[in-house]
């Protein structure tokens, strides 16, 4: 590979040597490219359009496309360096066996050998034990076409109860509060909506170093007259240039929303046509507001009341407005409740469904909405349909020739899975696009079941923290060496085209997956040639159901530039925005614009609970967890690119500079933190723009750099999403550490 140059970059540890990161940086010398090609960002939902450059298969560079709706030519640092990781030298090229005795503790393995493997230990696993002695975890960065071939394995192939995906991680307290509140999980408007709006409230969102494009669309809101309103326990990038900042102390934004909505009630900042003839349930809803007073709002959420009412004012005498959350409220062991509070606000406010009035959920992984639609899910089938449903088990069991009885009943979610295997129910796992070592909390425990697994296989690009525990890897594909589609975080369906080949014996993540199946004498279902064939049974799949993709071409993805679902025909342009007046969707049948059977949204009782875990005298600050601009997830792609590395190295501990004071520690100084289930020890960062009760650690780092060595396992018990957001810790200033 000649354009690639190595080089280590020093990476402290304070407890021992140091080590070495080893890395590719890719140079793009200014040869003309052999052609290019027009596809998406790999990482977050927003999923920009680009040309990637390609020279005699390899990705050396990118050029902007000017011409895609969205991103209209911008990306954001990760964007631009993306390309980096192609050639990268710890690119799998081999499939690789477990081997003590080998350098690196694995040794290279015929890939036809590693599948053979593969299936016998599937095979002897569902002998000994039972089908559901064998799980998988899957990822919402693969393309969607995988989601579906993967979830159809586990419920067809398999036959085992045992899947979830790391959307578990991201996604699902916002999916939950939407199908309860709307009837569908979808982000109900396009994000040309957000210009416009004479008020955008955002929540629980770094806007500006997670989802940089979106910060775009509302500095144009904001050129157009837009209030800014922001919710954050951080003084985040895009909180240094919104209206009003409310600084609440993590894990109380069901009190805020409550506290918003009585004052909204109070002052009768109501629609109350939209209210009556539109909704169901907000007497009740109103009835529980009524003990959120200013005064009580104030003291649960560590919020200024004269802040409280400002924000309730321009939220509710505004003619038109667009809300935004993300992890910031999602995260939490009442991460429900909270989205649920910030839906109850816009209903109330009758302003969705209709031009610059919406609400949308800002997703995190690359699929994430695609990812959660087609049955990798615990408790689903393709379509949104769900698993526990007779009907929905029977229409998917006629696409794919089975009998209904045959396919599993719903499963548990990821971190539940791991809680199997420590109880001995789970004897064999697969992963693939997922590396929970890094990314699920308290990961001591989740370390120690990776090892009293009797076999693992895991598929994946690079060797991941995770799949170093793994008896068999498989060498899958980076996004640039297959096509699909993904859908974006405003519902719109595009296509990833292919722009090199794999490398060495590394593969198509559906093809190993369908060697496998073959492997094990289970082909049925499993003989897909090529993606686009995936995606016509998916659309069949899908047809009818919540997330109906029947009318969804390839073809017509490309001529529209994206088409956002439902569509039911081919004939139908698609739904960039949902429940306007009219709009199609196949569950209230022209009654109504929401997806309940009489086309009314549901308000629902917004209960607000303190964090499973509060701070005491032991343990006196909160921990808030989250991104930085140049690291993705649990990084086992941006880790590798060196100029994203460059900005951000190491995790850092931001701590506001009346704590660092009391605590006597200064900018950059090591200091341990410390939780009831782990320790970690990184540098200080000392910034005014936290509240003094909370700590904030990224989490793309893994060992001993893992900040999930101190979250809580704690889980809303809806969602079951992890309560990454808030645990208790302790802080100490740390001498004489070799460095």
């Amino acid at each position: 590979m000649a354009n690639v140059s190595l080089e280590s970059i020093p990476i402290r540890d304070p407890f021992g040597p140091t080590l070495a990161y080893t890395r590719g940086v890719q140079l793009d010398t200014g040869a003309e490219p052999d052609k290019l090609v027009r596809t998406h960002c790999c990482f977050c939902g927003q999923q920009c359009s680009m040309f990637l450059k390609v020279k005699d298969n390899e990705v050396i560079g990118l050029e902007p496309d000017y011409d895609f709706p969205f991103n209209q030519g911008k990306l954001c640092p990760k964007g631009v360096k993306r390309y980096l990781q192609n050639g990268h030298p710890d690119r799998l090229l081999h499939a690789y066996e477990r081997d003590a005795s080998a350098p690196g503790g694995f040794r290279a393995m015929d890939y036809a050998q590693a599948i053979r493997r593969v299936a016998d230990e599937i095979e002897r696993i569902q002998t000994a034990y039972g089908r559901d002695a064998f799980g998988i975890l899957s990822g919402a960065s693969l393309t969607t076409e995988k989601t579906y071939l993967v979830g159809k394995f586990a419920h067809m192939t398999l036959r085992t109860t045992h899947i979830d995906y790391n959307g578990r991680l991201c996604m699902v307290s916002a999916a939950a509060a939407n199908k309860k509140a709307f009837g569908v999980d979808r982000s109900a408007n396009p994000w040309s909506d957000i210009i416009g709006a004479q008020v955008i409230w955002i929540s629980g969102s770094n806007t500006a170093e997670c989802s940089p494009i979106t910060t775009d669309y509302v500095w144009q809101a904001r050129e157009h007259g837009a209030r800014v309103i922001v919710v954050d326990p951080r003084i985040t990038p895009i909180a240094r240039t919104c209206d009003l900042f409310l600084p609440i102390k993590p894990g109380r934004d069901a009190a805020l929303f409550n506290g918003v909505l009585h004052l909204m009630i109070k002052n009768d900042w109501l629609d109350h046509d939209f209210i009556n003839h539109h909704t169901v349930g907000f007497e009740a809803v109103a009835e529980h507001a009524q003990p959120w007073t200013p005064q009580r709002t104030a003291e649960v959420t560590g919020i200024a009341e004269k802040a409280i009412r400002q924000a309730a004012e321009w939220w509710g005498t505004a003619s038109t407005s667009f809300l935004l959350h993300a992890r910031g409220i999602e995260h939490h062991s009442n991460g429900v409740q909270n989205v649920l509070g910030a839906i109850n606000i816009v209903l109330a406010s009758g302003r969705i469904g209709r031009a610059n009035c919406g609400y949308g959920t800002i997703t995190g992984q690359g699929n994430g909405q695609g990812g959660r639609e087609h049955g990798q899910k615990a408790d689903q089938l393709p379509g949104a349909r769900d698993l526990g449903n007779p009907e929905h088990r029977a229409y998917v069991a006629s696409v794919w020739g089975m009998n209904p009885d045959e396919l599993p009943q719903p499963g548990v979610d990821a971190y539940e899975i791991f809680r199997k295997i420590d109880q001995g129910e789970i004897k064999g796992l697969l992963s693939i696009c997922f590396n929970p070592l890094v990314s699920l909390p308290d990961n001591n425990f989740v370390r120690a079941q990776l090892e009293k697994l009797e076999f693992y296989v895991a598929i994946d690009f690079f060797l991941n923290e995770t799949a170093r525990y793994a008896d068999i890897v498989l060498p899958g594909s980076l996004h640039e060496e297959d096509e699909g589609t993904v859908t974006s975080v405003e519902g719109r369906v595009i296509k990833i085209n292919k722009a090199v080949d794999c490398p060495g014996e590394a593969r198509q993540d559906w093809r190993i997956i369908q060697d496998i199946a073959r492997a094990l004498g289970r082909e049925q279902g499993m003989t897909f040639s090529s993606p686009a064939a995936i995606f016509n049974e998916l659309r069949q799949a899908s047809k009818g159901g919540i997330a109906d993709y029947a009318g969804i071409t390839y073809e017509k993805i490309e001529q529209q530039q994206g088409v956002f679902w439902p569509c039911p025909t081919e004939e139908h342009a698609g739904t960039p925005r949902l429940f306007e007046a009219g709009s199609w969707n196949p569950v209230a049948q022209g009654s109504g614009p929401f997806y309940f059977a009489d086309g009314k949204a549901r308000f629902n009782l917004c209960t607000y609970l303190p964090p499973a875990e509060d701070v005491d005298e032991t343990y006196p600050l909160i921990l808030t967890t989250g991104r930085v601009i140049s690291q993705f997830l649990s990084g086992t792609q941006t880790r590798r690119i060196g100029p994203l590395v460059d900005q951000y190295p190491e995790p850092r501990v931001e701590m506001h500079p009346a704590l660092a004071q009391k605590l006597g520690i200064t900018d950059e100084a090591w200091v341990t933190v410390e939780s009831r289930r782990g320790a970690m020890t990184v540098r200080a960062l000392v910034v005014n723009t936290i509240r003094p009760d909370t700590v904030f650690i990224p989490y793309h780092w893994a060992d001993r750099q893992a900040v999930n060595q101190l979250t809580i396992a704690a889980q809303d018990p809806i969602s079951k999403i992890p309560a990454y957001k808030v645990c208790a810790v302790r802080v100490r200033k740390v001498d004489n550490i070799e460095q």
